[in-house]
């Protein structure tokens, strides 16, 4: 998809004005964590994680693992480009795509990121939905690299939801966000079809997993 000029100038003053917002909400955010020692472990093995989790998570997500070249893959579309312009500002990468359009390209792109040694970064239901139900590109990508992919889930105590498909959730000012990162889910190289739907429903099983233990971490039950 070509964006005309004028798309291209919207997309800049978004991001422009939402990139200050984004960081002075972030800075008044207080974190829980559970499971960074899975990271750590990982950085010592030197093996590169591939990220995934809700696209309803997309904010308070940009702004915990920001800063690490992480690569992302973002829709060619008018929304794409801001999210991408945004995103980028925080220290992220970008393949340009999605499971509609120009997916295959972007998966090469990310294949290609992560043997460079980059991390990269799946919202797994995106971009489109249906909410919650585990597309398989990560899935596909780990057993392309033999990178693992790691599940995590982020809750907000207090938060706005936006009328959108995925529900997304944008944490109100000064409150308390819960990161529940779970353990690594390798899958074997070459996998078939059957292999790689049973690491898809392993994996939509382990983000539900640490929903439950993020809410937990705030003293709520799911």
């Amino acid at each position: 998809m070509t964006l005309s000029g004028r798309q291209r100038w919207k997309a800049a003053a978004i991001a422009a004005i939402g990139t200050p917002l984004i960081e002075g909400l972030g800075a008044t955010y207080h974190w829980r964590e559970r499971g960074v020692e899975t990271l750590e472990r990982l950085a010592r093995e030197g093996r590169q994680p591939i990220f995934a989790f809700w696209h309803g998570r997309i904010l308070a997500a940009t702004l915990y693992f920001r800063d690490r070249g992480i690569v992302v893959i973002t829709s060619e579309n008018f929304d794409g480009e801001w999210i991408a312009r945004i995103i980028r500002r925080f220290g992220y990468e970008t393949a340009r795509g999605s499971t509609s359009r120009g997916g295959g390209r972007a998966l090469v792109q990310l294949r290609r990121d992560m043997k460079a040694g980059s991390p990269t970064a799946f919202t797994v239901d995106g971009p489109r939905g249906p909410a919650r139900v585990v597309q398989p590109g990560a899935v596909w990508l780990s057993s392309a690299t033999g990178h693992p992919i790691v599940p995590f889930h982020i809750e907000a105590r207090s938060s706005w939801t936006v009328r959108s498909w995925d529900r997304h959730q944008v944490p109100k000012p000064g409150t308390e966000i819960a990161i529940a990162i779970g353990e690594p889910l390798e899958v074997p190289p070459k996998a078939d079809e059957t292999a790689i739907e049973a690491a898809r429903q392993e994996l939509e099983t382990a983000l539900v997993r640490l929903e439950a233990q993020s809410l937990a971490m705030l003293g709520r039950a799911q």
